[in-house]
């Protein structure tokens, strides 16, 4: 692969684009944007993220947006170009469940994240992300067929049985130990590539993405070259063509210097 066959570059936000420990996009990641849209090579974020949450980003001008992971695509002029939403009986499911138990959630909808039973691990997690805790709402009067995607606070462990059990119309990947990111069934961040691949006409073997979690091995595995953070999980890694440097350590510089992109 060499950088003239280089089109498009994708890239998670929290733990690759983003610090965990700064809450910020490294200087070098900053410079090495700016250099690939210098060359025409677009950038396009592709996270778990609500569309809502990414303003400490879009000073860097992405060509697109990939959220909700992939549940909510939208071009940089906003053109929404992919809405997929969870069915509403895993959504109903998970309301039911959660009079029974202790059971912590979020519902995101193209609008709004609602989030149920706030515990000290949940105020923990979103400080992590640099965001604030999300309203706690009121679900009696809840329109299920607005949630694009939910994050439901179990333990690894307990994730299969629960997903089988409670939403089995939906798949749940993982880039926290706190947390799974649950969307419907057969969607991942692969499915914005492929919007994007169609909308912009290049070839899949022409991009690369960057990752650090579970929900980046789907996308990982599709781009012409998938790269994993020195900070990813295992999974993740294993998913991945070459493993970078750690966010903090100018991974995204080093690789692309690497594959002499820029």
């Amino acid at each position: 692969m060499t950088k003239n066959q280089i089109k498009a570059v994708f890239f998670d936000v929290d733990g690759t684009l983003v610090s965990f420990k700064t809450h910020k996009v490294p200087e070098s990641t900053e410079k090495a944007i700016e250099l690939l849209k210098s060359k025409g090579i677009k950038v396009i974020i592709s996270t778990g993220r609500s569309i809502n949450h990414l303003d400490h980003i879009r000073y860097l001008d992405f060509d697109g947006f990939i959220t909700f992971n992939a549940g909510y695509c939208v071009d940089k002029n906003n053109e929404l170009l992919l809405k997929s939403g969870l069915v509403s009986e895993d959504v109903e499911s998970v309301l039911q469940e959660a009079q029974n138990t202790s059971l912590s959630f979020s519902f995101m909808s193209e609008k709004e994240v609602l989030i149920h039973n706030v515990t000290a691990e949940i105020q923990s997690v979103y400080a992590q992300l640099n965001l604030p805790v999300p309203p706690v709402g009121n679900f009696n009067d809840f329109d299920s067929s607005s949630v694009l995607q939910a994050n439901i606070f179990i333990a690894e462990e307990e994730e299969t049985a629960f997903m089988q059990r409670v939403m089995p119309n939906s798949l749940a990947t993982r880039w926290s130990p706190a947390f799974a990111d649950v969307n419907p069934k057969g969607q991942s961040k692969k499915n914005g590539v492929k919007i994007f691949c169609k909308k912009l006409n290049i070839d899949p073997r022409q991009t690369i993405s960057f990752g650090d979690g579970g929900n980046d091995v789907e996308m990982l595995k599709y781009t012409g070259i998938g790269i994993a953070m020195e900070n990813a999980t295992k999974e993740t890694k294993r998913a991945a063509d070459y493993v970078t440097d750690h966010v903090d350590e100018d991974g995204i510089w080093n690789a692309l210097k690497m594959y002499n992109i820029i």
